[in-house]
């Protein structure tokens, strides 16, 4: 997804039209227009102004990230997790559970278990920034 489409989905979200969230960014509607077409790049001030305003990262406009409240670091954390869980399963003795009947998981179930470990990472990122992260920096 690129920097507009975010910009455009985030607008939505927040039911503005393109006119009321250029005066929140103090540009014309015309250059919010351009930036969600991907016409233009919005500058590095308008970055971080849409990511105050929206509450996500710059990360995240940028397509760094699909979590908005991510940044690279929390995803490279993120995957991180995911693998060594995926390689703690992987030896024979943490498997056996996995198995039904002494059939091997194909790759389709393989898949949507990896699924599952990434979005239970990515909450249990998202709970602890929430719980641990002192109010000043919030």
């Amino acid at each position: 997804m690129m920097t507009g489409q975010r910009i455009r989905d985030l607008r939505k979200e927040k039911r503005l039209s393109q006119t009321e969230l250029a005066d929140v960014v103090h540009v014309s509607q015309q250059t919010i227009t351009a930036w969600e077409n991907d016409k233009a790049e919005p500058s590095s001030s308008a970055i971080a102004a849409l990511a105050d305003y929206f509450d996500v990262t710059t990360d995240y406009l940028l397509g760094r990230t699909p979590t908005p409240e991510f940044t690279a670091k929390n995803e490279r954390d993120v995957q991180n997790i995911v693998d060594n869980l995926i390689n703690g399963l992987s030896n024979e003795n943490s498997l056996a559970y996995l198995r039904n009947g002494g059939e091997e998981i194909d790759e389709e179930d393989a898949e949507l278990i990896k699924a599952a470990l990434e979005k239970v990472a990515r909450r249990s990122k998202i709970l602890a920034k929430e719980k641990f992260t002192p109010n000043k920096y919030k």
